[in-house]
């Protein structure tokens, strides 16, 4: 019988992700988490990397392309920026990567 592959180390993977982020965000630099697996990843950087300008979350529910076939979502939740968004340098924060369209909805 074949051992099964073993998961990745989160705590592992969130310092490699803190390393590379460190040389391109400054203490200024925003980031966005999106509901909902951004949000808790946001938090955990945004706390390691020191940054002064508060944390922000966004629910695209709203604005996803399949809104129209999908419907509303049931646990829609309020979005928060209290920051200017003008002219910053922001990041965008999601648990998952697959066809891109929770990230073109923010």
């Amino acid at each position: 019988m074949n051992a099964p592959a073993s998961l990745p180390d989160p705590e592992a993977l969130l310092a490699q992700l803190c390393t590379q982020l460190r040389s391109a965000v400054t203490p200024d630099t925003a980031l966005v988490g999106i509901y909902t697996g951004g949000v808790w990843l946001a938090t955990r950087l945004h706390a390691e990397l020191q940054l002064n300008t508060p944390l922000g979350t966004l629910d695209v529910t709203f604005y996803r392309d399949d809104y129209d076939r999908i419907g509303l979502h049931p646990n829609a939740k309020r979005s928060d920026i209290a920051f200017e968004v003008a002219g910053r340098h922001i990041i965008l924060v999601d648990d998952v990567l697959y066809t891109g369209r929770t990230i073109r909805a923010a």
